[in-house]
């Protein structure tokens, strides 16, 4: 043999056309994929998912030599079976080399903030301010949250004091209202005359 001929012995052999890698798998899965995944589950402890992610690792080895293996053949079966025991052994090693995963217990029941509720509330919010007169929104915009004084707001609105503080009231109880109607009940805000 010629050093060229040694040489691309070694090189791995570019993957077969397209139908026919599919073909070779197919017929790998039909001849002995029940038997192999059923071979890594017992391996594997009963973890079928992991048996599935080991035998789709086979089914790749097994392609990567599809020039040389006949995927209907018994003879293939032995060295299929000793690459899926192989990988296992692998998996197990990896396993016992790295540091065992374990968390803080008291991470696992942290509440994740959901942005859900405060996306909600705001819509029912802003269709309940829908329901006031354009004088009581603009006077809670100010006060509350434009954070101005009764003083500054009368200024800036150009209106008595007396009249921010009642429209203000006013417009608190409206909005309290259209907010119970829309059922958003808070402390204070559904109390009941008694």
């Amino acid at each position: 043999m010629s050093a060229s001929t040694s040489t691309e012995d070694r090189v791995p052999r570019p993957a077969p056309a397209a139908g026919g890698s599919d073909e070779f798998l197919r017929a790998l899965y039909d001849f002995h994929g029940s038997a192999l995944l059923q071979f890594a589950a017992r391996r594997l402890e009963g973890d079928w998912h992991r048996a599935e992610d080991v035998l789709q690792e086979v089914a790749i080895r097994a392609w990567r030599h599809a020039g040389e293996l006949d995927p209907t053949a018994d003879s293939v079966r032995p060295w299929l079976f000793t690459v899926l025991r192989n990988l296992v052994i692998d998996g197990h090693r990896a396993r016992q080399a790295r540091p065992p995963e374990g968390g803080d217990p008291e991470l696992a029941h942290l509440t994740v903030p959901d942005d859900v509720d405060h996306i909600l509330t705001s819509q029912v919010l802003v269709e309940a301010l829908g329901d006031l007169r354009p004088a009581q929104r603009e006077v809670l915009l100010h006060v509350h949250y434009l954070g101005r004084s009764v003083n500054q707001t009368a200024q800036v609105l150009g209106v008595p004091p007396g009249t921010v503080k009642s429209r203000t009231h006013y417009a608190a109880r409206a909005l309290r209202e259209a907010l119970h109607s829309r059922g958003l009940r808070g402390d204070g805000l559904d109390r009941e005359a008694g």
